[in-house]
């Protein structure tokens, strides 16, 4: 292949990738005024609400907690076996 037909070939790869990007807008656009799903509206009018953060001792508490009713749990199976 010479310069020319890469340059040519490139030319109607970026042309048809224009197309495409344009279908892809417009479909898009035509889904975000509908409904999704059961009803409810599409998400680029729903704000988004971010989960809040636990601080580190938060955290340390949640898995202390968790531990202890492991503990619990596995004293009760071991308090099975041995019966």
């Amino acid at each position: 292949m010479n310069m020319q037909q890469i340059r040519k070939a490139l030319s109607t790869e970026l042309k048809r990738l224009e197309t495409q990007r344009i279908n892809v807008r417009t479909a898009m656009k035509a889904l975000g005024d509908l409904p999704v799903g059961r009803g409810q509206p599409s998400t680029s009018s729903v704000t988004i609400r971010r989960k809040p953060k636990f601080t580190r001792a938060g955290l340390e508490r949640i898995a202390a907690a968790q531990r202890a009713r492991w503990a619990k749990v596995k004293a009760a199976r071991v308090g099975a076996v041995r019966k």
